[in-house]
């Protein structure tokens, strides 16, 4: 595997807007999975130009006997759900940016030292793409100027996410807290919480060389999930949050992140 921190460098040489969708928490083999809607995602965004996806984990629910989920009310066994998964990547491959998992694909790692996203890479032959808790990613638009440099650049962090929390303000502190901690962060990227939130907080930049404070602003982007409310969520009474599949805009003629969701 590659290191966390072996940064993930894309270069497009046209000008045009690069569009992302963030995927997380898709939860195959779980009863609330929704198997439709991820298929007629996939069908679209075959069709489309200059569109790409970062997978930050839970992909798979991966019940297994020592986990929380109740593994007899699984829809698919793990094995069948790498299986699954890897037919589902298999033409969208070329268009996947990063691959982190999430703690139920972790469950395996910290059982029997299985890594079954790691695998689903493996199988797609993009194993270069996988980080196993974060992703760096700089991705660069249009050609050299006379200067030698790219514009514009944009820097992003992909990582699942940790931590309970019934409340969304809980995931947004913890997740803007850890950006801060970033320089030079354009977007920061999770997933887990399963409450989708679109923010863009602030850090505070000491300019020694033009003698100015200025501010640095990075957009969180909190990812939608793949499942409709029940079960798990439902017996342990937290609150349903609505699937809202995001788009992130990253413009190709000038620097600028435009977030949009449904």
């Amino acid at each position: 595997m590659r290191d966390d921190f072996d940064l993930l460098i894309y270069e497009f040489p046209e000008n045009n807007d690069i569009k992302i969708y963030p995927i997380s928490d898709l939860h195959i083999g779980a009863k609330e999975c929704m198997l439709e809607t991820w298929k007629s995602f996939v069908r679209q965004l075959k069709k489309e130009q200059n569109s790409y996806i970062t997978i930050q984990g839970d992909m798979m629910n991966n019940g297994i006997k020592s986990s929380v989920t109740n593994i007899y009310e699984e829809t698919m066994t793990p094995m069948e759900q790498k299986k699954w998964l890897a037919d589902q990547l298999s033409d969208i491959k070329d268009k996947i940016l990063c691959v982190v998992p999430g703690n139920h694909e972790n469950r395996s790692k910290k059982e029997v030292d299985d890594h079954p996203l790691y695998d689903v890479c493996c199988k797609l032959d993009i194993e270069d793409r996988y980080r196993e808790n974060a992703a760096f990613i700089v991705v660069r638009i249009g050609d050299k100027d006379g200067a030698g440099t790219r514009n514009p650049t944009y820097t992003m962090c992909v990582i699942h996410g940790f931590g309970g929390g019934i409340y969304t303000g809980a995931s947004v502190n913890r997740n803007e807290r850890f950006g801060t901690v970033i320089d030079n962060l354009d977007i920061l990227i999770v997933g887990h919480a399963h409450k989708v939130v679109l923010t863009k907080p602030e850090k505070i930049v000491i300019d020694i060389q033009n003698k100015k404070v200025s501010y640095k602003p990075f957009n969180l982007v909190q990812a939608t999930a793949w499942t409709k409310y029940g079960g798990y969520t439902l017996r342990k009474q937290m609150l349903p949050g609505s699937h809202a599949l995001q788009e992130i805009i990253l413009r190709g003629n000038r620097k600028s992140v435009r977030v949009a969701m449904e």
